[in-house]
């Protein structure tokens, strides 16, 4: 499959044909991990539970950020 690398905005992107997307159960929001691996890229969806993980420490790191930052020094 054949896709082209477009300008969108100030970035530059490609777009999913429907088939794949409807394949991989994925639509419009859902997050990708994208990895250059043996000189290509390969991208995957990311977990549901590994997101939501990553979602709360982060709110956890803005909530305890300066005594994350005592205790980094």
């Amino acid at each position: 499959m054949n896709i082209t690398i477009r300008k969108i905005g100030n970035s530059e992107g490609v777009i999913i044909p429907k088939e794949v997307l409807d394949r991989l159960g994925l639509k419009a929001g859902d997050q990708m991990q994208l990895t250059a691996k043996d000189g290509g890229l390969q991208m995957q969806p990311l977990e549901e539970a590994f997101q939501r993980q990553l979602e709360h420490a982060n709110r956890f790191m803005d909530k305890y950020k300066i005594a994350l930052k005592k205790l980094a020094e």
